[in-house]
């Protein structure tokens, strides 16, 4: 003990335990914004698979899918607001036999990248879904 009854924290102890901390926020905030970004990435699957079902809705009724958003009951924004969907005619055919959705990623989620679905059941990226 110190002579005049004083205690704390030398210099080098403070310095370790902030250097704890920093390597422990290093490894917790990557795995922490990848946790997130999945969770996220379930709000364009979720709006686009609900989109295409209004789509295979409107077949049904109309012998064709359409490209406006608008003809369907649906928003053309995912439920919490991270992806805008947008459709369009599959490449290589028309838009009575094929149409293609597409997730754009807004700036929160902007890094994990779009997200598609066709009326033939293809996803893509596939290792996103």
């Amino acid at each position: 003990m110190n002579k005049n009854g004083h205690r704390g924290f030398t210099l080098i102890e403070l310095v370790m335990v902030v250097a704890i901390v920093g390597i422990l926020m290093a490894i917790a905030i990557p795995s922490y914004n990848s946790s997130t970004a999945k969770a996220r990435r379930t709000d364009g699957q979720t709006a686009l698979m609900d989109v295409m079902v209004r789509q295979e809705r409107f077949y049904t009724e109309n012998n064709t899918y359409t490209t406006d958003l608008d003809d369907l009951p649906a928003s053309s924004d995912s439920p919490e607001g991270y992806y805008t969907i947008t459709a369009a005619a599959c490449g290589g055919s028309t838009i009575d036999s094929c149409v293609i959705l597409t997730a754009t990623a807004g700036s929160a989620q902007a890094s994990d990248g779009n997200l598609t679905l066709n009326s033939r059941g293809q996803k893509l990226p596939a290792d996103k879904w």
